[in-house]
């Protein structure tokens, strides 16, 4: 088993209308020439969650990070004319929650954040803040969500 350190919350970048799966990205990531898709999980707007790389493959969902993580994927989180949007259904957070309780479980010392936080530090403050993110890939904060969803137990 490898050593998992972070669980990464992505989403896919596609409208809300726009439900896909682990099949379709995983035909997009090939298309770029990548050798599979490149998250663990992706969860539909439904709420299903599919199975994509194996938790014991280094997946390809953030530059720099990708070994000792976990990509977990949202279906959605832009407009239709491709700007950030949160955006995701009730039943893909609720997936989320028991998959990242279930994935903390196995990793207790996973960190769990989104893809942004892990974006360079480009003013050296020892902090990633929203002028530095890359991408506003999920476009939630996560660590906050997860805290929230967390202390409600």
């Amino acid at each position: 088993m490898r050593a998992i350190s972070k669980l990464v919350v992505h989403c896919s970048a596609t409208p809300a209308a726009r439900d896909i799966g682990v099949a379709e990205i995983r035909a997009m990531h090939k298309a770029k020439g990548w050798h599979d898709v490149g998250y663990h999980y992706v969860i539909r707007r439904d709420g299903r969650v599919e199975k994509g790389r194996p938790d014991e493959v280094t997946g390809a969902h953030v530059v720099g990070h990708n070994t000792g993580s976990l990509g977990i994927c949202l279906v959605g989180g832009v407009k239709p004319d491709m700007t950030a949007e949160t955006n995701f259904t009730p039943a893909q957070y609720a997936s989320l929650e028991t998959l990242l309780t279930t994935l903390s479980a196995r990793y207790p010392k996973a960190r769990i954040c989104g893809h942004r936080d892990l974006s360079p530090d480009r003013n050296g403050d020892g902090k990633v803040t929203p002028g530095e993110w890359v991408k506003f890939c999920p476009t939630f904060d996560v660590a906050a969500w997860w805290a929230k969803a967390t202390a409600i137990r």
